[in-house]
């Protein structure tokens, strides 16, 4: 029983922020809120929902703070290939399912050219080709990274469980869940109140479910070695 109060302090005071990082990351939060407000004073920018503008610093910031308190066990040189293989793969398979790189766009191909979203989502480099599609958002790509690393540390510590890979698969929702709204739409009109309520509520829960993973995969509370 005392052990096992002890992994749980243990894991609680590793996500105790220190004083360094809370400054660090007021600083982080102004400088968004300043970026914010610089592009909203725009006069060609029309202004939308709140959390429209929240949900990317939600993952950039939730990101940055895994990558920076993440430190991967000791291994021997054959489990860290296998578990960066891995989390290379799981990164890949992140990218390509959220829409970060797709296939190309053939004849159609518009070239390369820089989004002016919102700050978080923006600015986007976006890239029709021929043979590859990219559209490389920030918010993304710092949640995508942040899950791949997370995922190379787990599976240097956990042994036997897959809870965490798995619900980080599902972070992509952000895409996943769109089709299967259109599935719904198909079964009761691509007018249904269903269907449009799916797609609207797809950013807020890709958001919450990527903030559960990465406190599963970083506090890992389903076991270790």
């Amino acid at each position: 029983m005392s052990d096992d109060r002890s992994t749980v302090a243990d894991r609680l005071a590793r996500a105790r922020p220190s004083r360094g990082t809370l400054l660090w990351g007021a600083i982080l939060v102004n400088a968004e809120l300043i970026a914010l407000f610089a592009y909203l004073a725009q006069p060609n920018v029309t202004p939308t929902a709140v959390r429209y503008y929240v949900y990317p610093f939600v993952w950039i910031n939730v990101g940055l703070w895994a990558l920076l308190r993440t430190d991967p066990p000791a291994a021997s040189r054959r489990r860290r290939y296998a578990a960066g293989a891995f989390a290379v793969g799981y990164f890949a398979v992140l990218a390509y399912a959220g829409g970060l790189v797709g296939p190309g766009l053939g004849a159609m191909a518009t070239g390369l050219r820089i989004a002016p979203l919102p700050p978080g989502s923006g600015p986007a480099l976006i890239y029709g080709g021929e043979a590859v599609r990219l559209a490389l958002l920030p918010y993304k790509i710092v949640g995508y990274v942040a899950l791949a690393v997370l995922v190379y540390a787990t599976a240097l510590d956990v042994a036997g469980s897959a809870i965490g890979g798995v619900l980080g698969l599902f972070s992509c929702v952000s895409c996943t869940w769109p089709v299967l709204a259109s599935l719904v739409g198909g079964v009761a009109g691509s007018s249904s109140a269903v269907a449009s309520a799916a797609l609207s509520g797809s950013y807020g829960l890709s958001t919450a479910i990527f903030v559960v993973t990465v406190g599963l995969l970083y506090w890992r509370p389903f076991g270790s070695e």
